[in-house]
């Protein structure tokens, strides 16, 4: 029997239906998990994708591409395979995508996390026959503190640098990262500065209606003593570059799965780093390939090698896949 996905030099395809899921090369017909620039890219035909997933599209790759949206569990019929979108939890829109075709189904997970962060929707892990997980946190150091303790740690290291005349900015992932910072800190009534990398990406989720608070522009004209006390949020492009200058004093806090690891934050110039991450920890990667029931595991991008052999070692199936993704978080630290 022919498997229902391939790995290609031009990434996961499905021969019956002939389509990529994620592809690194322009494909005719690409199905996409999430916006993220390491899973969409630019090149290919039309897109499928999630409903939440269009107008991230449209706004990394340009409002003419050729793109459908769909609802969550809506199958779609594509020549010989079914196709349908589940939450995958790792920012707003992003999915696993089931593929079946005669009566076996395949999961792709893209990224995803366990812990629903209010924003990004529940995961909802999928029984399939064979499951292609990611791995990027694929080793037993990384296990995730609730995320409320972490932004009870946010929230006192603000007031900390209040009482010692400091500007506090997060580092944070320009579509994602960001946005989960937002929502979960706007009960603190503070007002959100933020680089125009996130201000584009928050007006096109405000445009399209999600619950997110205001935030503002900083421009060359912005006063310095409105920030005063206030929150700026900024991509990790921005923490080495002259636009910081402007903000002095100021303690800069990293958010970013890397930081459990001890000297991450020293090696980042950061005053502080907080262990918040939008992937599945060590337990969450165990637990989603337990429930999933698969028969076969395909273990990509990240620890994928630690991860695969320690499933075999559990009598799972498992194989490390080579594969183009992860590059956008990962160089960026924001993961």
């Amino acid at each position: 029997m022919q498997p229902v996905l391939t790995f290609t030099e031009g990434g996961i395809y499905c021969p019956a239906g002939g389509f990529y899921i994620d592809p690194w090369k322009p494909a005719d017909r690409a199905v996409i998990t999430h916006a993220h620039s390491d899973h969409a890219r630019l090149g290919s035909r039309h897109y499928l994708c999630t409903n939440d997933s269009v107008p991230l599209l449209q706004l990394r790759l340009g409002k003419d591409i050729s793109v459908q949206g769909v609802g969550w569990g809506e199958t779609v019929r594509i020549g010989g395979a079914e196709v349908s979108f589940h939450p995958a939890g790792h920012m707003i829109g992003s999915a696993q995508v089931k593929v079946t075709v005669d009566g076996q189904a395949w999961v792709a997970s893209g990224d995803y996390k366990t812990e629903n962060d209010g924003i990004s929707g529940a995961f909802e892990p999928v029984k399939c026959h064979t499951f292609i997980t990611e791995s990027t946190f694929g080793l037993p150091i990384y296990r995730w503190r609730p995320q409320t303790a972490i932004f009870s740690d946010i929230e006192g290291w603000m007031r900390e640098n209040e009482a010692a005349g400091k500007q506090s900015i997060l580092v944070a992932y320009s579509l994602g990262k960001a946005q989960r910072l937002l929502y979960n800190l706007a009960h603190t009534g503070k007002r959100f500065f933020v680089h125009g990398a996130i201000y584009n990406a928050q007006q096109t989720l405000l445009s399209a209606g999600w619950p997110l608070p205001p935030v503002e522009l900083i421009t060359p004209e912005t006063n310095k003593s409105e920030m005063k006390n206030q929150l700026i949020i900024a991509p990790p492009s921005a923490a080495d570059s002259a636009w910081m200058k402007k903000f002095s004093p100021y303690s800069l806090g990293v958010c970013s799965g890397w930081m459990q690891v001890r000297g991450n934050t020293r090696r980042m110039n950061a005053d502080a780093g907080f262990a918040i991450s939008d992937h599945a920890d060590w337990p969450g990667l165990l637990q989603t390939i337990r429930y999933t029931g698969a028969e076969k595991v395909f273990v990509t991008h990240g620890f994928s090698s630690v991860l695969a052999r320690y499933l075999q070692e559990n009598d799972i199936p498992a194989e490390a896949v080579r594969t183009a993704f992860g590059g956008e978080e990962e160089t960026e630290t924001t993961a």
